[in-house]
């Protein structure tokens, strides 16, 4: 039989992280040892500021979005909190469209939202337009629907965040899903109170080269004023109740974190474009919900303590973490070109009570 300790040993192994606060200076020493630099490369923003991030890299990116946001909601119930919102085009060119959604008490208080979901119906393509652009390949009759969070900031500037892209074929038409989730926690964030959540979508060619064709142009999304609302821009939230669903490990966001309250994930957004280092370096996103545990954990009684002291008190925990994906520029030569980087632990996702690392179960056996 093994001895005590031993078996407490084994169970120490898979250690969990600790779930205080991220910090900008933890957030940079992840980046540089990921990409394997020894500091942060000096880059020309205005040269930044134009840089286009190709197709292969925006949908590597958002895979790995869609990853973290599969991850962050498998196992929960959705509450019948579940939300519609209508909203309206403002056409600004050709292929590029604003969607503008009021917010003001969509979202309930006390409650956390897991996912959210744009819906645009695709028209058909008359058969006319189709025949003039002769016969299309299934590779050519693709368009690239790309969804974007639009930020207006303080100094009248605009920000763009890349959220959602998928390929759309001119030969189908009806309801077509893109998530959104981000960019509503970003809206949550960092947008002024009743100021609307702006998304662009934008419609692209999938392929360029002298063999491409103007197929995309084909694309046309229907927009507020459709034959007795059908097909007018929706946008779903879809959160939980944190009342009736509070062993999800969340705080009360509307009360304060005493001495009293059992540890809980709370809320905390870190703001990338905050940070010096960032700015003209990380291209996406502008800032993420990373949380933190806070709170108490209940200790065992002190003839426990006593039988194994080389346990020290129960603290509140990451038990489960998520990476973080990014979008930053590497410089080779004299070019710098966008590359994708995923970085380990930025996101707890679950939080937990532990004797130094080791999680401790609710009922112990004498």
């Amino acid at each position: 039989m093994q001895p005590l300790w031993l078996c407490w040993a084994l169970w120490v192994l898979p250690l969990a992280s600790p779930g205080a606060a991220l910090t900008g200076e933890q957030l940079l020493g992840s980046l540089l040892q990921q990409l394997q630099l020894r500091e942060v490369p000096t880059l020309d923003r205005a040269y930044m500021e134009e840089l286009v991030i190709p197709t292969h890299v925006r949908a590597q990116y958002v895979a790995l979005l869609r990853r973290s946001h599969g991850d962050r909601s498998r196992g929960k119930r959705f509450s019948q909190s579940f939300r519609e919102v209508a909203g309206r085009f403002l056409a600004s060119e050709a292929s590029t469209h604003l969607l503008v959604f009021g917010m003001e008490q969509r979202l309930p208080p006390n409650s956390e939202l897991v996912q959210a979901v744009l819906r645009l119906f695709q028209e058909p393509v008359p058969k006319a337009a189709l025949h003039r652009h002769g016969r299309l390949s299934p590779r050519s009759a693709q368009a690239r629907v790309t969804v974007e969070w639009l930020r207006v900031r303080d100094d009248g500037s605009n920000r763009t965040s890349l959220i959602d892209s998928r390929l759309v074929s001119v030969h189908e038409s009806g309801w077509k899903a893109f998530d959104v989730t981000e960019a509503v926690n970003f809206w949550q964030q960092l947008s002024r109170p009743r100021q609307p959540l702006l998304l662009q979508v934008s419609v692209q060619r999938e392929h360029l080269g002298p063999l491409a064709s103007g197929a995309h142009k084909l694309v046309r999304f229907a927009s507020q004023g459709a034959p007795a609302g059908l097909g007018e821009p929706q946008l779903e939230l879809h959160t939980l109740d944190l009342g009736d669903y509070g062993a999800q490990g969340d705080c009360d966001p509307e009360g304060p974190v005493t001495e009293g309250t059992r540890c809980c994930r709370q809320e905390m957004y870190t703001d990338l474009q905050g940070m010096k280092w960032a700015e003209n370096w990380v291209l996406e996103p502008p800032g993420f919900l990373a949380y933190e545990c806070v709170g108490t954990c209940q200790q065992p009684p002190e003839a426990l303590a006593f039988k194994w002291p080389f346990l020290g008190p129960r603290q509140c925990i990451a038990s489960e973490t998520a990476s973080l994906p990014m979008i930053v520029g590497i410089k080779e030569g004299g070019r710098i070109r966008p590359q994708v980087v995923s970085l380990p632990n930025m996101r707890v996702q679950k939080c937990s009570c532990a004797s130094d690392g080791a999680l401790v179960p609710r009922r112990l056996q004498p």
